[in-house]
């Protein structure tokens, strides 16, 4: 009998396996897809909510021994901090950000824990470097913008808040510390305060310090502009260019701006320091005031000039003529002349006996076109010797005309090797003719190319006109004063400061203080003040009060400058007065300027200091603009107010004792003397109580 098996009927229905497996595949892939769309999603908002939202609003991004960068992210400003954070150094506001830039917070040199790198796509890119080749209280940032295409403008600035910020460049109105200053953007080069007061004036560098111990040195190699605003900040900034120029600087940072000025000093004194021709110190420096039309009256009278300061008991001095007056007495006819009238030969006094007179005489690079020297040249087919540029037309040079003291002019090639030894051999002879023993060069500031709004020529862009030249006229030996200097402060060279107004404000007496400092803080320690009065004007002073203040102060300087007689501004008293401070000036300032020449050659440190050199940690001390040290031993506090007859008197140093020099008192040093007595006669000196 068959057997039939009984077959348990199944829940599940026939199916076709592979069709089903396939119909689910489907499905399910659908669902992971929108699984995987949500997951991206979720996590691509997670990441912009900690970019944006979630992510610390600091970040460190460089680290160095006892300071760091911290990037702001709220602010975009890069801070220089301890690394406690309990001190800050300063703020640099970045300026490179496109608007809508997402915040950095990656280091793209990570390895190198020395290096921050970061890359803007199609903008711009950032490198800091850290460096520790300085002392263990110094550490430096070198920070490099490099734009990626030609359109980019890059712009740095740095912030005022709770700094006070000193160096950078004098101007017509000197502050000290620069916060006060106001300065629209403009290309960061020397110009003639006299004819461009708005400008930045005769002594830069690119070098800022700031009160909190920062140190800001700008590239020498890249052409930049520079603003400030009062208070708030000063800002560097590259202008857009095929050349696609960087921006480069370093900050430095250490305990006390004196001490990191210190450090600084190697990289602002590259090269070995040298003195000037000193014995000017003892010699007071007299303006000839008078206008001669010839050689022989003006001879005349430098003699009875000469003669009348020896007369009067002023010492022996220097009388300073001017560029017309030295071409003048150049130019005198040599030769012997007959008397008909005596029927005698006689000679006619030749000026090389006028040595007797110790000039000093005034030359310029500059040239009238209408000058015989200039057309001479032309002659000889010399055009090269003068700044020239070539013509589209048939690519000759053509001298570019400027204006020098009221007439078209051509200034000196000095990228033409001939043009410079024939300049040197001609100020050479002029001064042996004339037996002079010191020269002035006028005329040193400017850029002939930008001031016409031409593309300079190789080697003469910016400042570099101003710098060669200081460089140049150091070969005619180290009695030479130019009126502007740059990257040239270790060279044997005076710099005659600024022509100031004849007033109390800070273009005029106030100012020389602030000046006297930023000259000083830039290594520039040997100068020559404006003449007492003020020269801007070209007028005799005859204000007797300002007359007494501002001789007081040029006395404690290191050459005394004359433009105003005291006999014609003043009554005789005043006349004897002077010659007492030109006794004190010579017993007891040049000894001291002599004692600390030895420091500043083999230390940097300058002659003439700030307050704050030995009271660093004093708020007060940073904002004194009318007190200057001498060393660290003598400190002067001049009256500089019309009316004035009592002033207050900050005396630095928590550790000094300083003695009054009228009174013989001892006060204690850090502290403020109030209403501090001081008659038209006196000038409040202090000198350091050594035990």
């Amino acid at each position: 009998m068959l057997h039939t098996r009984t077959r348990n009927p199944s829940p599940v229905p026939d199916v076709n396996w592979d069709s089903g497996l396939k119909e689910m595949n489907e499905t399910w892939k659908g669902a992971v897809g929108c699984l995987g769309v949500a997951i991206f999603f979720i996590m691509t908002i997670g990441i912009i909510y900690w970019q944006v939202v979630d992510q610390p609003n600091k970040n460190w991004i460089l680290k160095g021994r006892f300071s760091g960068l911290i990037w702001e992210r709220s602010t975009q400003t890069l801070v220089v901090q301890t690394l406690s954070e309990n001190k800050t150094f300063a703020e640099i506001d970045i300026g490179n950000f496109p608007v809508m830039e997402q915040p950095f917070v990656k280091n793209l040199c990570w390895l190198n824990k020395t290096e921050f790198c970061y890359t803007w796509d199609s903008v711009t890119e950032l490198k800091i470097s850290l460096d520790h080749s300085f002392s263990a209280g110094t550490e430096c940032y070198s920070i490099t913008w490099t734009p990626i295409h030609c359109d980019v403008k890059l712009k740095d600035c740095f912030s005022m808040t709770d700094v006070s910020w000193y160096g950078g460049a004098t101007s017509s109105a000197q502050q000290w510390p620069m916060n006060n200053v106001n300065m629209p953007l403009q290309p960061f080069i020397i110009n003639n305060l006299k004819s461009s007061p708005s400008a930045y004036g005769s002594v830069l560098e690119r070098y800022f310090l700031g009160s909190t111990g920062i140190a800001v040195l700008i590239s020498p190699d890249v052409p930049v502009s520079v603003s400030i605003e009062r208070n708030k900040s000063f800002c560097v900034e590259t202008p857009p260019s095929t050349d696609m120029s960087p921006l480069q600087y370093t900050v430095c940072v250490g305990e006390t701006i004196q001490s990191v000025h210190q450090e600084m000093g190697s990289l602002l004194y590259e090269k070995q320091r040298r003195l000037p021709n000193t014995e000017i110190l003892w010699m007071p420096l007299w303006k000839h005031y008078g206008i001669s039309d010839s050689a022989a009256k003006l001879e005349r009278e430098l003699r009875s000039f000469h003669n009348k300061l020896r007369r009067l008991g002023l010492g022996e001095c220097l009388i300073a003529i001017d560029e017309h007056s030295t071409m003048l007495l150049s130019n005198k006819d040599h030769k012997l002349t007959v008397n008909q009238g005596e029927k005698s030969r006689r000679q006619r006094r030749d000026p090389y006996l006028l040595k007797n007179l110790n000039l000093l005489i005034t030359t310029s690079p500059y040239a009238s076109v209408n000058s015989e020297q200039f057309q001479m040249y032309l002659r000889e087919d010399k055009e090269n010797y003068w700044l020239s540029l070539h013509s589209k037309l048939d690519g000759s040079l053509s001298p570019v005309l400027t204006k020098w003291k009221g007439q078209f002019s051509v200034r000196l090639n000095i990228t033409s090797k001939p043009a410079i030894d024939w300049y040197l051999n001609t100020v050479t002879s002029l001064k042996n003719k004339l037996g002079a023993e010191y020269v002035a060069f006028e005329g040193v500031e400017g850029n002939t190319f930008i001031e016409q709004s031409m593309q300079p020529s190789g080697g003469l862009e910016d400042d570099h006109y101003t710098g060669f030249l200081a460089s140049l006229v150091d070969k005619l030996g180290n009695s030479t004063i130019i009126t502007a200097s740059t990257r040239s402060n270790y060279l044997p060279i005076f710099v005659q400061m600024s022509p100031l107004h004849s007033d109390w404000s800070y273009t005029g007496l106030k100012g020389i203080i602030p000046s006297v400092l930023h000259y000083s803080l830039l290594g520039y320690n040997y100068f020559i003040p404006d003449a007492i009065g003020g020269t801007f004007s070209g007028e005799f002073l005859t204000d007797e009060e300002l007359f007494i203040r501002w001789l007081q102060i040029v006395t404690f300087l290191p050459v005394m400058s004359f433009n105003t007689p005291p006999w014609v501004c003043c009554d005789d008293w005043v006349l004897n007065l002077t010659r007492q401070y030109i006794q004190k000036h010579q017993d007891f300032v040049i000894p001291l300027l002599t004692k600390y020449a030895d420091e500043w050659l083999s230390l940097g440190t300058p002659i003439y200091r700030p307050v704050w050199w030995i009271s660093p940690n004093d708020p007060l001390a940073f904002m004194v603009d009318d007190e200057f040290l001498i060393g660290d031993e003598v400190l002067v506090a001049p009256i500089t107010k019309q009316g004035d007859v009592h002033r207050d008197i900050f005396l630095p140093g928590s550790s000094y004792q300083w003695v009054d020099m009228k009174t013989s008192q001892v006060f204690d040093g850090g502290t403020l003397l109030k209403n501090y007595r001081c008659s038209l006669l006196e000038i409040p000196v202090f000198v350091k109580k050594t035990s």
